[in-house]
Parts: structure tokens; sequence; C-alpha cells
């Protein structure tokens, strides 16, 4: 098992059925994207290059898919928050029930069609 996957079914509940939940929809979604641990988080990677992490905060109580093109995503900006930061963008989930899975499967094509456009505008 790869330090992702680790990372994923090591959280405490709610945590670990977001991301497995979250997962699913993700690898089912865009089979071609590459799970690796990197910054000491699940981040998906395509061809190369970030796509989106996973990351919990314990603290806070939530789950974040970021966005690594967020600067350049159009979809659901409503759904998202920045959360103080300049750049990122993520959908944020504090239950299971949260997860609307149409939602975060636009956002994720969407994300794909900027991709090609990095981090900066």
């Amino acid at each position: 098992m790869n330090p992702a996957e680790d990372y994923i079914l090591n959280q405490e509940e709610p945590f670990k059925s977001i991301l497995l939940q979250l997962q699913v929809l993700i690898e089912t979604t865009f089979p071609e994207l590459e799970l690796k641990f990197k910054y000491r988080i699940p981040f998906y990677y395509l061809e190369g290059k970030p796509f989106c992490y996973l990351n919990v905060s314990s603290k806070k109580r939530y789950v974040d898919v970021g966005f690594w093109s967020a600067t350049h995503l159009t979809k659901h900006l409503n759904k998202m928050t920045t959360d103080g930061r300049k750049v990122m963008k993520s959908l944020r989930y504090t239950t299971l029930e949260e997860i609307d899975g149409q939602i975060l499967v636009e956002v994720l094509q969407d994300a794909l069609s900027v991709n090609h456009k990095g981090f900066w505008k």
C-alpha cells in the first residue's frame, strides 16, 4: 500500500469515510490519475502534473478537495472556499452526506479542461 492510501485509511471517522468516498468518485471519473503522497497529503497527478489533493483538518473538522489549477476554474465557484488562501480553492466537506457527486465530477471535469494552464493565471 502506498503512503497516500495509508493516510486515508488511518484517519478517524468521519474523515476516513469522506476520503474513501472522494477517492472512489475521483478515481472512477478519471482512472488515468495517479495517487501520490506529496506535501504529506494524498495528491492526484495527471500526466506528471499536479491535479488535485485531499487534505484533512482534524482541528477544524473538515476534508478539502483542493484544485491545483483553481485560479482557472469556472464551475461551482459558489460551492468552493478559499479560506484565506490567495490562489487555491477547494470543495470542503464535514460529513459524508455533504458530498454531491455531480458537483464534484463537474468541478473535476472543469479542472481537467484547464489543468494545462498551470497554477497561476
